[in-house]
Order: C-alpha cells, then sequence, then structure tokens
C-alpha cells in the first residue's frame, strides 16, 4: 500500500489493517509457538521411549542374570551330592569283594562237623578251604590296588617297615628283614600299613680263651 493510499484510508480501513496485521502476527507467533511445541513433545517421546526401552532390556537382564544364578545355584548343589555320594559309596565294590570272601569263611565253618571229627577229614577240607579264602581275599585286594609287603631277606626301609626287635646274626648284613611278624600294605602308592618286622644285628665278637682276661690278682 502506498503512502498517498494510506492518506487517503479512512479511520475505519486504518483500524481493519491494523488489526489484521496484529493477527497475521499473532498466527505467525501461534504457529511458532506450536511448532517449538510439537519439537520439544517429539523429544519427550523420544526420551520417553528411551528410557522405557532401557526398562525392558534392564529388565530383561536381570530376568538372565536371575536365571543364571539359580543354574549355578543347581549345578552347586548337584555337584555337592555327587560328592557327597562318591565319598559314601566309594568303597561300594571294595565291600562287595568282601561279601564273597565273608561267604566263603562262612562256607568254610559251616563245613565242619558237630559230632566231631575221628579221622580228620573235615580238619583238612576246613584248613584247605580258608587256604582258597585267603588266596581269594589277595586276589579281591589287588582288583582294588592292595598289595602285599615282601620284606622278608630285603633291607629295612623305614617308610615300608616297622622294626619290633634285632636278631644278632653273622648269616645276614646288618640291617637285613630276618622275620616278619605283621605283613604289611600299600594301596596304589601309598603305605597302608607297615610290615612289622625283625632285623639283623651284628652278633658280638665270639671271645675265645687266650682272649679272657684274668681279673684275679
Amino acid at each position: 500500500m502506498s503512502d498517498q493510499e494510506k492518506n487517503n484510508e479512512t479511520p475505519e480501513e486504518a483500524a481493519a489493517a491494523a488489526d489484521a496485521m496484529a493477527a497475521e502476527a499473532a498466527e505467525a507467533a501461534e504457529a511458532e509457538e506450536q511448532a517449538e511445541a510439537d519439537a520439544a513433545g517429539e523429544d519427550v517421546q523420544v526420551e520417553i521411549d528411551a528410557a522405557g526401552k532401557a526398562d525392558a532390556e534392564i529388565a530383561d537382564l536381570k530376568d538372565k542374570l536371575l536365571r543364571a544364578l539359580a543354574d549355578i545355584e543347581n549345578l552347586r548343589r548337584r555337584s555337592q551330592k555327587e560328592r557327597e555320594d562318591a565319598l559314601k559309596y566309594a568303597s561300594a565294590n571294595f565291600a562287595r569283594d568282601m561279601l564273597s570272601v565273608a561267604d566263603n569263611l562262612r562256607r568254610a565253618i559251616e563245613s565242619i562237623p558237630e559230632e566231631g571229627d575221628p579221622d580228620g577229614a573235615a580238619l583238612v577240607g576246613f584248613i584247605e578251604g580258608i587256604a582258597l579264602t585267603e588266596k581269594d581275599l589277595l586276589s579281591a585286594l589287588e582288583r582294588h590296588k592292595i598289595t602285599k609287603i615282601e620284606p622278608m631277606g630285603e633291607k629295612f626301609d623305614p617308610q615300608f617297615h616297622e622294626a619290633l626287635f634285632e636278631i644278632p646274626t653273622n648269616d645276614a648284613a646288618s640291617g637285613t628283614v630276618m622275620q616278619v611278624m605283621e605283613t604289611g600294605y600299600t594301596i596304589h602308592d601309598r603305605l597302608l600299613r607297615p610290615a612289622k618286622v625283625g632285623i639283623a644285628k651284628a652278633a658280638p665278637a665270639d671271645t675265645g680263651p687266650g682272649d679272657q682276661v684274668n681279673t684275679t690278682a
């Protein structure tokens, strides 16, 4: 609008034009505010969505953690139960073999006649049964890696032998095992029970008549 046209405007027209301009400015301001509000709303929604996603991930991780802890606890209890069973029943196979030995001993005892044994046949059978039972026992022990210590004639070894007494002799080197009083055993490579033995000791020199000292003066 030119200055001349402005000069020719009536007061009513000028007021209307001013109102229109004010309305346009208000609409522009309102549009700008709405745009800012929309942008802020979008930012808030993004933050809400991100927070919701984070909460979901946290809940999922917490659930996985609880499941993992439960699995670990179940594994620990199962392992503990297996260890307890292993300790409790570790000797089951050995005990099963010993039952066979016990059965043989019972048969040997029952073979003795109650009315006596005038000809000694029952006694001979009993002795044979005991010998077979001992053989069965030693076989069972060997199956479980329990081995007898055979020290007779060997050099005394304090790791596997226990000396009970000394035997003066010149027939063997000093420290040689001459007598076994109680059999020893090892299990695998460990000592189960030492062999109780008597060992050789050098006999004192025999003093002849010419070597005797006259103590009568």
